[in-house]
């Protein structure tokens, strides 16, 4: 497959990410008990599955490893934090104040992530 066809995979997985973790959060937040069901919970890990590996599929065609990309380093641990502040910001047991902030948190990481993957760069759009 060309690389240009994984990349666009790839962007396209992360706009439905996004789109998708967006409206769950939306409507987590406005106790919405659609979040709660299966669909919502599981669609998701499909998405984030073919997000992750035509992520590492577009690293393995570069042969960009974290030593030779900075970057990916920085969207690696971008990453970890986005899944932590993400999971936080779904659960209904936490108080609402913390999951809207941990939500805001999570979107402003992932706004970080796509310019660190645009720019290249590890600060992203802080630098």
């Amino acid at each position: 497959m060309e690389f240009a066809t994984v990349k666009a995979v790839h962007q396209g997985a992360v706009a439905l990410s996004l789109a998708g973790f967006f409206v769950r959060g939306a409507a987590s937040v406005a106790a919405a008990a659609w979040v709660q069901g299966r669909g919502a919970r599981s669609i998701p890990h499909a998405v984030d599955t073919v997000l992750l590996g035509s992520g590492v599929w577009m690293a393995w065609m570069l042969r960009a490893t974290p030593g030779n990309a900075p970057w990916l380093y920085a969207k690696l641990g971008g990453l970890v934090v986005y899944i932590a502040l993400g999971l936080f910001a779904m659960r209904p047991s936490h108080p609402l104040v913390l999951r809207c902030a941990a939500w805001g948190g999570a979107l402003l990481t992932a706004a970080w992530m796509v310019s660190v993957a645009l720019t290249k760069s590890a600060l992203g759009f802080l630098g």
